[in-house]
């Protein structure tokens, strides 16, 4: 990656972030409007637009900042001492500034009141546990992808979320800046504000669980030790 100023980095994370907020949540009013009460047909529609535009944002943005937009893959990467504990700081808080943003473009471009608050009741132990599911296999397949085909990234990335969409209870948050945004929509893809908290934690633990295991797994083993000759 080349290197940009951090200003730059922290401007490209906020972008980003933005951009797939205003994408999650404006394609979730526009599969609602249209599904005409079919909930499988509007998730669908909700599904498609945010892996296509993660793809895209990964691709813009990648080469910039690193393309985390999410809490809790760049806490991956300060387990992996990867982007310094400050930096780190700064990522978080313009990720969470430009999801916010982008829910309230999303109201605007769709003429809805700027401000709100979801009353979509999203709790319970099989919704931590996908979100916990889904923020491990996001981060693994970062650090895989990363490892072995890093030219890939973008487009698994994009293909993990749209297929976790639809093999997690929880529709696949899998990123605390977007679950924080996403209690401030009261529309097809919001979350009630109380249960946010849970889903950060399992997020977070999800991630630092993943970078731990990704992080032994993908180490090469020592001359001599392959196959437990040794």
């Amino acid at each position: 990656m080349e290197n940009f100023s951090l200003i730059k980095r922290l401007l490209s994370e906020a972008l980003g972030t933005m951009g797939l907020l205003t994408a999650v949540i404006g394609s979730g009013i526009m599969a609602e409007r249209l599904a005409d009460g079919n909930v499988a047909i509007a998730l669908m529609g909700n599904t498609f637009p945010t892996g296509a535009m993660l793809m895209v944002l990964i691709l813009v943005f990648g080469p910039v900042s690193g393309a985390h937009f999410n809490p809790a893959v760049t806490l991956a990467f300060v387990i992996r001492r990867e982007i310094a504990v400050g930096h780190a700081v700064m990522y978080v808080a313009v990720q969470i500034i430009g999801g916010l943003a982008g829910a309230l473009i999303a109201h605007a471009m769709f003429e809805l009141p700027l401000t709100q608050l979801s009353d979509t009741a999203r709790s319970g132990p099989a919704q931590w546990l996908s979100e916990w599911v889904a923020t491990f296999g996001l981060v693994a397949t970062i650090l895989g992808t990363l490892r072995f085909r890093p030219q890939a990234v973008p487009y698994a990335v994009g293909l993990f979320i749209t297929a976790a969409y639809w093999f997690t209870a929880s529709t696949s948050f899998a990123n605390p800046a977007v679950t924080i945004a996403r209690a401030f929509t009261d529309t097809f893809s919001g979350i009630y504000p109380m249960h946010v908290p849970a889903f950060v934690v399992a997020q977070l633990i999800g991630a630092g669980t993943a970078a731990f295991i990704l992080g032994w797994l993908l180490k090469p083993s020592a001359v001599g030790q392959l196959d437990g000759s040794q």
